[in-house]
């Protein structure tokens, strides 16, 4: 837009378009050279062979949680559930505790709600 030559203005434009399509050109290489690693085929091979170690190791986790769960089944104080909270790492743990302590909050609260009145009998 500096020079009033049209036909400088369209040399310019002309490069312009050019140096656009190299660029394209180079962006599309270098996605196909990423899409066909052969790195990638080996790393899914990997996760075949480990996928029955990882398995397992889920079904123990299962196991240790469906022990934790019948431990704090019979934990009736808060304050151990807490301290038992703090020190957990999991997250699956950290749930089941927060379940267990809500599930006795729950209880208290209903232990101390009044009963209703019986109806009087006339």
């Amino acid at each position: 837009e500096a020079t009033l030559d049209l036909a400088e203005r369209r040399r310019i434009r002309s490069a312009i378009r050019e140096l656009q399509r190299q660029e394209l050109e180079r962006d599309e290489e270098a996605l196909a050279s990423k899409r066909f690693r052969t790195e990638r085929g080996s790393r899914r091979h990997d996760d075949k062979e480990n996928w029955p170690r990882s398995q397992r190791l889920e079904e123990e986790q299962q196991t240790a949680l469906a022990a934790l769960a019948q431990q704090l089944e019979g934990i009736t104080d808060v304050e151990e559930l807490t301290k038992r909270l703090r020190a957990a790492g999991e997250y699956e743990e950290r749930k089941l505790i927060r379940a267990a302590i809500r599930k006795l909050r729950a209880e208290e609260i209903e232990g101390e709600a009044p009963s209703p009145c019986p109806k009087a009998v006339t």
